[in-house]
């Protein structure tokens, strides 16, 4: 009786993973989307589709793919389209150090030595932490935290997937929830400060206003994730058995040789000079090329936030070759260079994805559909007699519908902003919460749509430990945290306005009408 339940819940699991799996290659599938979004274009193009950018008056008109301008720039810039594609250059970068630093031994010694400190139960819910607090790092926890993820979890005996699980839900799937601010918050709330201005002129907005929100999000799904990983997610991976190259990884570590201790020990002398390194660039009085002094706030940082792909790059580079120098694995600089060669065939199926990935999204942008389709839906709320907390719930789905198709966060909020802003502070709502009900959406669908842009990077990642996972085999693994998360962010978005508690610092969540007006 008790395992009854259990299948019944795997069920509908199994059909979205068959469905899934049932679909072509990753490749073919931005092959057929790019067939669809030019065909599109071209209808809307012919039917004069466009839409009124209400923070700068310009009509924008959908442009056929198939003119001789975007025909002359598919053909003509497409080498330019791919190296051009934002994950490529960051994945090859921390690759060509991490390829170093995990042939050399350094990963599978020292994370199966620090797995043995820490009660492996523990294991899902800090490393979703980890995957949280990296939001500020860019893509970089992409390529660094999730392969490391499965790491840990094969060294402590659990299955590899379920620690790409957790990594990819708490960088990803949890990406509205932040316990610190960052360049992000920056970023998007600039953006709401610019729409509010066109109600009210002089309207200003903390950079740290979704702070309190941001931070209860993420505090709140850490458990959530946690259950559904260890309860749900896992006992289903159990299908699967690790057979891929990076299955010799699992393997438990035993008592360290005189050499690998000492490989540690100069391996961690590497870091702490990389450390100091970037630590001067950041800290030096008078010369810190890693801080903005023409910005404010946290924004100061992001030179330094940049800079984190090629630290993460020196980082591995330098701890991998002085373990390697001293453990006995690497003999000389000619094993380093090829070590990177392996790293760099090991990414040749990514690689061949993105090529056709890089270009759908570049169709797509140049297309126009999406900004439209932003303002559209935007303009869709303000004919919606609802109670506030059902127009945050209406632009919060909204949101996620568009993430299946627009990728960027700033961009679908850059022209939406300009009408849900206003719209929603003469209904009572702060730009804050607006921003907050925004980011919430954008989260949901971004660990399981296909077009995202480090969908394929996971997806490769999982099949280098099994073999046949497919693109149906990681939607139905994500899935169940796409759905607990939503469901979470969505009751807590409605609770938030309805009990009217401040968003963050000096930003409550209702605001007053007459001010607006």
């Amino acid at each position: 009786m008790d395992d009854q339940p259990a299948v019944g819940r795997r069920s509908w699991l199994d059909r979205v993973e068959r469905l899934g799996n049932a679909l072509p290659d990753p490749a073919f599938i931005f092959v057929a989307l790019i067939v669809v979004v030019m065909a599109v274009s071209a209808i809307a193009a012919a039917a004069g589709w466009s839409a009124i950018n209400p923070a700068t008056g310009e009509r924008i008109a959908v442009e056929s793919l198939f003119s001789a301008d975007n025909l002359r720039k598919l053909l003509v810039e497409m080498p330019k389209t791919l190296a051009a594609f934002p994950p490529l250059g960051f994945v090859l970068v921390v690759m060509l150090g991490a390829a170093v630093a995990e042939r050399a031994g350094l990963f599978t010694v020292l994370i199966g030595r620090a797995v043995r400190n820490l009660p492996v139960r523990w294991l899902t819910p800090c490393t979703y932490f980890i995957g949280l607090m990296s939001h500020h790092a860019g893509d970089a926890p992409y390529v660094v935290l999730i392969p490391l993820a499965a790491i840990v979890y094969a060294e402590a005996g659990r299955h590899p997937l379920a620690g790409i699980a957790a990594a990819y839900a708490g960088i990803s799937g949890a990406f509205a929830g932040n316990v610190l601010p960052g360049q992000f918050d920056v970023l998007i709330l600039g953006i709401t400060q610019a729409a509010a201005h066109l109600l009210v002129p002089g309207h200003v907005l903390n950079p740290l206003g979704n702070w309190w929100f941001t931070a209860a999000l993420g505090l709140i799904v850490l458990p959530i994730v946690w259950l559904v990983c260890d309860r749900l997610v896992e006992p289903r991976l159990a299908r699967w058995q690790a057979d891929g190259p990076d299955a010799g990884l699992a393997a438990p570590v035993g008592e360290l040789h005189v050499s690998q201790r000492r490989g540690l020990r100069r391996a961690g002398l590497a870091a702490l000079v990389v450390v100091a390194l970037f630590a001067a660039l950041t800290l030096t009085p008078g010369f810190h090329p890693l801080i903005d002094d023409g910005a404010q706030g946290a924004a100061r940082l992001t030179p330094f936030y940049g800079a984190l792909i090629a630290a993460f790059f020196l980082l591995f580079l330098a701890c991998g070759w002085a373990y390697g120098a001293a453990a006995g694995t690497i003999a000389s600089h000619r094993d380093v260079v090829a070590m990177m060669g392996q790293g760099m065939r090991d990414l040749a199926p990514y690689i061949v994805i993105v090529f056709f990935a890089a270009h759908f999204v570049a169709l797509f942008a140049w297309s126009g559909l999406g900004p439209v389709m932003a303002i559209k839906g935007a303009e869709l709320l303000r004919g919606l007699a609802l109670p506030v907390p059902l127009l945050l719930i209406v632009l919060l789905l909204m949101s996620s519908v568009f993430d299946l198709l627009i990728g960027s966060a700033s961009a679908k909020w850059s022209v939406m902003a300009p009408i849900a802003v206003p719209m929603l502070m003469l209904l009572g709502v702060s730009p804050e919460m607006t921003t907050a009900a925004y980011r919430m959406g954008d989260s949901i669908f971004n660990i399981v749509t296909p077009v995202a842009s480090n969908f394929v990077l996971v997806l490769v990642m999982c099949q280098r430990w099994v073999k046949g996972f497919g693109v149906g085999s990681l939607i139905a693994m994500m899935l169940p945290f796409s759905i607990a998360i939503g469901i979470t962010g969505l009751v807590l978005v409605a609770g938030w306005v309805t009990l009217d508690l401040p968003v963050g610092p000096g930003a409550p969540a209702r605001y007053v009408v007459a001010a607006a007006q």
